[in-house]
């Protein structure tokens, strides 16, 4: 990856990422765009997926939906597409996505998640029989940087009461400030056996958010520090 079109480093990069529904009439320029295409290639490959970034379409939003989610001038996104009998595909989508996401912040550019407020545009997308889109994500330059969401206090979001490493609340810090459906903020994480365990909640589209969590967990505590306790996870 050519580090040399960063901006900020993924920390600042989750500290400084806001939504953004309203966009400039501007490309994104070639490199960027390369840049873009070679991660999704390495996301599909890991994860046995379909992503795919779609540049200069602006039908998919330009329904009442999208008007009705307040987008404006979104001519690029990033589709997230698997195959529909995969039982982690929700979780995956939101894993690698949420890279994408932080990966075009750390390029300058912005992004936001979009579960219903657009159209599909069949002509444009390269779906199998047994795949489906899970989500889009809308990408380019941003009229404004976005604004800071409400969030959760730590001790709403963790079980385990105490003797806790000093890297597990750094994890739950990074994880309050994941994007998640309507900003429900619907999980809840706990260390056990020396293992984090996180427990998502009922509703919709918290599956994709258990994925865009945990990659934030581990850019805050340091993926070398832990393992995940998937034995009993909710898919």
């Amino acid at each position: 990856m050519d580090e040399r079109r960063f901006i900020m480093d993924i920390k600042e990069a989750v500290e400084k990422r806001h939504s953004v529904r309203q966009y400039l009439d501007k490309p994104i320029d070639d490199e960027k765009t390369q840049i873009l295409k070679k991660q999704i290639e390495k996301c599909n490959q890991e994860g046995h997926l379909n992503i795919q970034l779609i540049l200069n379409e602006p039908r998919a939003f330009q329904s009442q939906l999208a008007h009705y989610g307040k987008f404006k001038g979104v001519q690029h996104y990033i589709a997230l597409i698997g195959k529909k009998n995969s039982p982690d595909l929700q979780e995956k989508c939101g894993y690698y996505g949420e890279h994408l996401v932080l990966l075009a912040q750390q390029l300058g550019l912005n992004t936001c998640w979009v579960a219903l407020t657009y159209k599909k545009i069949p002509e444009v997308l390269h779906l199998d029989s047994d795949e489906k889109i899970v989500a889009v994500i809308s990408i380019g330059y941003g009229e404004n940087q976005g604004v800071a969401r409400r969030s959760k206090d730590m001790k709403d979001v963790i079980e385990t009461e105490e003797n806790l490493p000093q890297w597990f609340y750094e994890g739950v810090r990074y994880a309050l400030l994941a994007p998640t459906a309507m900003n429900q903020q619907k999980f809840k994480f706990a260390f056990e056996n020396g293992k984090v365990k996180v427990k998502r909640g009922i509703g919709f589209y918290t599956k994709l958010d258990l994925g865009i969590v945990k990659y934030h967990f581990e850019i805050g505590a340091g993926k070398n520090h832990f393992q995940w306790d998937t034995e009993d996870d909710q898919r």
